[in-house]
């Protein structure tokens, strides 16, 4: 038996925060009976509705892909664009975990975890998410500096990061930089770079928690494992 607003929210269907809501406005039902208070438990064999329609409890899925460049990060997009959920060959409704921008590749995660997608994007758990950017220019140590101990980006300061200049190419007058950070703000990366005076050409996450793209190539992608999966579950023990 679980917590009604936990089965909707690990269904993938919204936020625990938004299931909390829903059942606080009577717009979910269990059994053909209204619920308007948090706190009840529900089974496996109970039918659970949410505004008259059957919630779908499919089992937990859990992918790991290499997303490629020209891809976008979203279930659907209005603008016909092929999007990360086209790619992975399923009939469970997933969703990603966050979002890498359209030009961005590296590891991405896609599930119907809701719980655990909102505990590895909610800014409070610090997930680490580590990038290699190809930046135009040969970047200094103030900029190096600037980057580690945060800078300003859309009126907010960023959080202290890992950077690590990788190589440098004078003769293309171009940078490597690993970048670590823990934040997910939008184009947080090349924002804190165009902070500091330098243009990313060119941008891969390699790690997302402790996940890589491995063996992969880009556009390909995998289940998690089960070890994986209580892994990631196990980073929140403490929370």
């Amino acid at each position: 038996m679980e917590r009604l607003q936990k089965v909707i929210a690990n269904s993938g269907y919204c936020s625990r925060r938004c299931a909390e809501k829903l059942i606080l406005d009577g717009r979910v039902s269990v059994n053909n009976e209204i619920i308007r208070e948090l706190g009840v438990k529900v089974s496996k064999k109970d039918e659970i509705l949410i505004d008259g329609l059957k919630l779908n409890k499919d089992d937990k899925v859990y992918y790991l892909l290499y997303k490629p460049r020209g891809v976008v990060s979203t279930a659907k997009d209005d603008k016909n664009r092929k999007t990360v959920v086209d790619i992975i060959d399923t009939y469970v409704r997933i969703y990603p975990v966050g979002r890498l921008d359209y030009d961005t590749s590296g590891v991405l995660l896609l599930t119907n975890d809701g719980e655990l997608s909102n505990m590895l994007t909610h800014p409070k758990n610090k997930i680490d998410k580590m990038y290699i950017a190809k930046i135009k220019g040969i970047i200094d140590a103030d900029a190096i500096y600037k980057l580690k101990n945060g800078v300003i980006i859309d009126g907010i300061k960023t959080s202290k990061a890992k950077v690590k200049i990788k190589r440098v190419d004078k003769k293309s007058n171009t940078s490597i930089v690993e970048i670590t950070i823990h934040e997910g703000r939008n184009h947080q990366v090349k924002k804190m770079f165009e902070a500091v005076g330098y243009e990313v050409l060119k941008l891969k996450r390699e790690v997302f928690a402790f996940l890589t793209t491995g063996n992969l190539k880009s556009g390909e992608y995998r289940k998690l494992t089960i070890k994986e999966v209580k892994q990631l579950y196990g980073l929140f023990k403490n929370t």
